[in-house]
């Protein structure tokens, strides 16, 4: 298992994670990032080019695995900010207090083993007026593919490096100390149960939004599409 988690399964998040349907849904969050950026699970740093140059000023990109970043040279030295990389776990985040404007995550929170442990440090390292920045996969909201999702949790979190199809997100992001501020819901091109996507933004509790709502593009779907 090391060995398919060190070496194996970080190439085949790498080939994943580049596929046109993914980069476009994590797009949908890029117009949020902005300042000093925390970006947590960075894998192989196929986020980086969807930054905004002219609102993002330095990136931290924490992953327990260094492989993902070594394959990410070609992107890092494309980049016109500055980056750096941690290798850490999100329930440790090696940096101060208050040091950062954005934390991002994007299909991460479903594979972190203390998802509240690693939302406290989040609310930790963020500045009171940061927003957490958010694209992830979870449990539906369709009963019968709640279902599904359940019954193929064991086979697939082991397959997917401990990754959880039937996380509850906007929950588990506001029992860690968040308030949503925007959100949308959808699919984007795949097998649903694997494919139920959360789009948002959030702020520490009791801070007013930076910004209210994230507009989906494509992978938005209709209550048509969703039954």
């Amino acid at each position: 298992m090391g060995v398919w988690r060190r070496h194996v399964l970080p190439r085949i998040v790498d080939v994943a994670t580049g596929i046109e349907s993914t980069l476009r849904s994590r797009e949908n969050v890029m117009p949020y990032v902005r300042g000093r950026v925390l970006e947590l699970g960075a894998g192989s740093g196929h986020n980086l080019p969807l930054m905004d140059p002219e609102l993002v000023e330095r990136v931290w990109a924490l992953d327990p695995e260094p492989l993902g970043w070594r394959l990410a040279r070609e992107r890092i030295d494309a980049l016109e900010f500055e980056t750096e990389f941690l290798e850490a776990s999100a329930e440790e985040i090696p940096l101060e207090d208050d040091s950062v404007d954005t934390v991002l995550t994007t299909y991460a929170l479903c594979t972190i083993p203390e998802p509240l442990a690693a939302l406290s440090e989040m609310r930790r390292v963020l500045r009171p007026e940061g927003e957490f920045v958010f694209c992830e996969h979870g449990l539906a909201d369709d009963e019968s593919l709640r279902k599904w999702q359940h019954r193929l949790q064991p086979i697939w979190g082991r397959l997917a490096g401990g990754c959880h199809l039937n996380r509850p997100i906007p929950q588990l992001i506001e029992s860690g100390g968040f308030e949503i501020q925007g959100l949308r819901t959808g699919f984007f091109p795949g097998p649903k149960p694997l494919r139920y996507t959360f789009w948002g933004t959030a702020r520490i509790g009791d801070r007013l939004p930076i910004s209210s709502r994230i507009t989906v593009r494509a992978q938005s779907v209709s209550e048509g599409e969703r039954k």
